[in-house]
C-alpha cells in the first residue's frame, strides 16, 4: 500500500492544473448594463447573485477595483449572529441568520458555516441588566437566547477566567447557540461563482473614478477602463462610501474608521465557541484550522489604513490575557485593519438616494460580514423592484433627517 502510495504520489506531482475550469469567467465590460453594482465584495456579490436568480436580473456588472473578496469581505472575524436589541435590527439579521443555515446548499459551495454559538460577557450589574433585557426582546422576536450564569459560563469555557478575583469578573453572559462563524473568502467565491452562472459580469481590476449624472440621475460610471452606462447604479462599497457618495454631490452620515483584528499560530482545539466582551474591548474564536482570531475595536481617528496599529492591538491581548491566562504564551502571527463604516445609531443605510437610480448599502460598521446573505437579497429586493424591501424600510437614508434612529451601539458589536 504504501509503494502503491508513493508511486502514485509521483505520478499525479507532474501534472498541472492548466485544464482546470475557472470558477467565473473574466469578461470584458460592456459599453451598459441595466444595473451596475459598485463592489465586489461579499454584499455586492451577494446582490447580483439574487438579483439574476430571485428576480432574473442578468444584465448586472459588479465593478471591483481590486480582486473579489479582497477588501472588508478578506479582512474581518467572520461572526454570524443576530442578537440585536432593536426589532428592526433583530428581524433583519436574523432573517440573515436563517439564509446562512443553508447558504453552501443554495450556492452548491461549502461556506464553512460553523454553528458554535456566541456569548456576550457580562461584567458588572449594569451588563447584566442590558443582557437580560436584550435576550427577553430577542425572545419576542422569535429569536434563541439565553441568560447564563457564571458556572455555565465556565462549563462552556473551562479555560475562561472566571475568578471572582479576576480585574473584570464574569457575573454571566448572554449565549445564542445559533451563531456561529463562517469562511469568509468562502463566501466571496460561493456567491461569484453562483452569479456569474447566472450570467452576471465580475469585473476586477476595475476602478471607479466617478459616477456621472443628468438631470437628477444617474446614467454610469467612470471606470478606469472606461465609462460604463447603467440604469440603475447600487453602490456596496463598505468602507469608502462615502467617497463614492461624495462622486454623486452626496454627503453621508457615516464616519470611516481602520477597524484592527489579528490572528495567532495555530493551537490543538480549545475553544468551541464564540466569545465577546464589550469591557475588555475583545472578541475572539477559534478558526476550523486552529488559530485564535480576535477582534478589537476601531481607532480613534476617521481614516482608511488597513495596516495593524500596535497601540490597539497591545490593548486587545492585553483584555485576551485578562479573559484567557492560559493564551499569554501564544504567539501571533499577523495583525491587519479594515475600514469599517459607522452611521450615528449603528444600523446600515439600503435604499435609494436623492439622485434617481443611485442606491446605496453601507454603514454596516462591525455588522457586514455577519448580514452578507440578508443584505444582499433585501437589497436585490429593492433594486429590482424599486421600492423598499419590509425588511428595511427603517433603514432608509431619510431616517437621519426624521430622527427615527435605530439605536443599536449596545449590541452592534465591540468596535461601537
Amino acid at each position: 500500500m504504501e509503494k502503491y502510495s508513493l508511486l502514485s504520489l509521483f505520478r499525479h506531482a507532474g501534472r498541472h492544473h492548466e485544464n482546470w475550469s475557472r470558477a467565473w469567467r473574466d469578461p470584458a465590460p460592456k459599453e451598459a448594463y441595466d444595473t451596475v453594482i459598485v463592489g465586489g465584495g461579499g454584499h455586492g456579490l451577494a446582490t447580483a447573485y439574487y438579483l439574476a436568480k430571485e428576480h432574473g436580473v442578468t444584465d448586472v456588472g459588479v465593478i471591483e477595483k481590486g480582486y473579489l473578496g479582497g477588501g472588508n469581505t478578506g479582512r474581518n472575524t467572520t461572526i454570524v449572529r443576530s442578537n440585536y436589541l432593536r426589532d428592526e435590527a433583530a428581524r433583519l439579521y436574523d432573517f440573515s441568520l436563517k439564509l446562512w443555515e443553508g447558504l453552501s446548499q443554495e450556492l452548491n459551495f461549502n461556506v464553512m458555516f460553523s454553528p458554535r454559538g456566541v456569548m456576550n460577557l457580562g461584567h458588572t450589574l449594569q451588563e447584566m441588566r442590558d443582557i437580560e433585557r436584550r435576550v427577553n426582546a430577542n425572545r419576542l422576536n422569535g429569536i434563541d437566547g439565553e441568560v447564563l450564569t457564571t458556572d455555565q459560563v465556565q462549563k462552556r469555557v473551562p479555560l475562561l477566567n472566571c475568578s471572582p478575583n479576576s480585574r473584570y469578573p464574569v457575573l454571566g453572559a448572554s449565549w445564542q447557540p445559533r451563531g456561529g462563524i463562517a469562511r469568509h473568502d468562502a463566501v466571496a467565491w460561493g456567491f461569484a461563482r453562483a452569479a456569474d452562472a447566472h450570467g452576471v459580469d465580475l469585473l476586477q481590476q476595475t476602478e471607479v473614478t466617478g459616477i456621472r449624472c443628468q438631470n437628477g440621475a444617474v446614467v454610469g460610471v467612470e471606470t478606469s477602463r472606461g465609462f460604463i452606462g447603467a440604469r440603475k447604479v447600487a453602490c456596496v462599497t463598505a468602507g469608502n462610501s462615502g467617497v463614492l457618495a461624495r462622486m454623486a454631490g452626496l454627503r453621508l452620515p457615516i464616519e470611516s474608521r481602520p477597524l484592527q483584528a489579528l490572528v495567532s499560530e495555530p493551537l490543538k482545539p480549545c475553544l468551541d465557541t464564540v466569545v465577546m466582551s464589550n469591557a475588555v474591548h475583545c472578541y475572539i474564536s477559534q478558526a476550523d484550522k486552529g488559530d485564535l482570531v480576535i477582534g478589537a475595536g476601531v481607532d480613534g481617528y476617521n481614516g482608511y489604513g488597513q495596516r495593524g496599529s500596535f497601540h490597539v492591538i497591545e490593548h486587545t491581548l492585553a483584555a485576551v490575557c485578562d479573559l484567557f491566562p492560559a493564551f499569554s504564551r501564544v504567539r501571533m502571527n499577523r495583525q491587519w485593519g479594515g475600514i469599517v463604516d459607522i452611521c450615528p445609531d449603528a444600523c446600515p443605510i439600503i435604499g435609494k438616494t436623492p439622485v434617481e437610480g443611485l442606491y446605496f448599502n453601507c454603514g454596516w460598521g462591525t455588522g457586514g460580514f455577519k448580514a452578507t446573505p440578508g443584505s444582499g437579497y433585501v437589497f436585490a429586493d429593492t433594486l429590482a423592484n424599486e421600492r423598499p424591501h419590509p425588511l428595511v424600510e427603517p433603514f432608509a437614508l431619510d431616517r437621519f433627517a426624521s430622527g427615527a434612529l435605530i439605536d443599536e451601539h449596545g449590541a452592534a458589536g465591540v468596535a461601537h
